[in-house]
């Protein structure tokens, strides 16, 4: 499954196990990785959760924490 798909369709626990599943395969690859350690990709989630209000500013308010730590990952991915 795409990274970004199995991020789409997190709505509950078997949803986000998919995604975490999906995102480690996404790092072997280490496509389109921002940050290669794991203190980087740590602070860069960090930063994004800071940021965003952990996603509510970015029409999360209302998601499941299931779907808001998944973008909460993925942001560790991509957030500089």
């Amino acid at each position: 499954m795409d990274l970004d798909q199995a991020l789409q369709q997190v709505v509950d626990e078997h949803s986000f196990l998919a995604f975490v599943q999906a995102l480690s395969a996404d790092r072997r690859q280490a496509s389109d990785w921002q940050n290669d350690s794991i203190e980087d990709f740590l602070d860069s989630a960090h930063a994004w959760a800071e940021a965003s209000a952990m996603g509510a500013s970015q029409g999360l308010a209302d998601a499941s924490p299931w779907k808001r730590f998944a973008v909460f990952l993925y942001c560790g991915k991509i957030y500089e």
